[in-house]
């Protein structure tokens, strides 16, 4: 019995080495087929963030912006209206409950629309989770990120999170879940509304 765990549990860490170390090699061919981004993606956090992308917008009139669980409704249409983007232009999903889930609810969105390189925003002490986060969920799909923080006066994020968010993204690669119950802040309920 003990001997069919260790082979078990051998074939898994094998197959888990195998799937992280695909994502390098395909976060290169996304970066040399799509060098150029064809999206924004803003995680939700604070007005701040969806300001930064309406400017962003402007300057970048061809990319669509998305946002993950992001300020109220109004309030957002408001921030893009004031820098003059198109509402048509701008994506909101409010099924996210976490950093983990910003990506794992829009990554087939992505793909589907032949997305393949994102601007990512978010603000400057979120970043590293962010980026440890999108090289495991998207990069793991075949797209690839620039990351663009915001500056805040808010300490960086702990370790423990990072690495928290870090075995979430792994599992979710696994076996499409998100172990979104192990956040303590996670909601019975979560609604989407592109």
């Amino acid at each position: 019995m003990r001997r069919h765990l260790n082979v078990y549990l051998a074939f898994f860490v094998i197959l888990l080495i195998l799937l992280i170390s695909i994502i390098p090699v395909r976060l290169a061919i996304a970066s040399y087929i799509t060098p150029h981004p064809q999206a924004i993606f803003v995680l939700g956090g604070g007005l701040d963030r969806e300001k930064f992308a309406a400017q962003l917008a402007q300057y970048y009139s061809e990319l669509d912006i998305w946002i993950s669980s992001g300020v109220a409704f109004y309030e957002s249409q408001r921030a893009f209206q004031a820098a003059g983007i198109p509402q048509q232009r701008v994506y909101r999903d409010y099924s996210a409950t976490d950093t983990v889930t910003n990506f794992t609810t829009l990554v087939d969105d992505f793909q589907q629309r032949g997305i393949h390189h994102l601007l990512l925003i978010t603000s400057d002490f979120h970043m590293p989770r962010a980026r440890a986060i999108a090289t495991i969920v998207i990069g793991s799909q075949g797209i690839t990120f620039t990351p663009l923080a915001i500056s805040s006066n808010q300490p960086k994020e702990s370790t423990a999170r990072i690495v928290r968010d870090i075995v979430r993204s792994l599992i979710w690669v696994v076996s499409g879940r998100t172990a979104a119950n192990l956040n303590p802040n996670y909601p019975s309920y979560a609604f989407r509304s592109i």
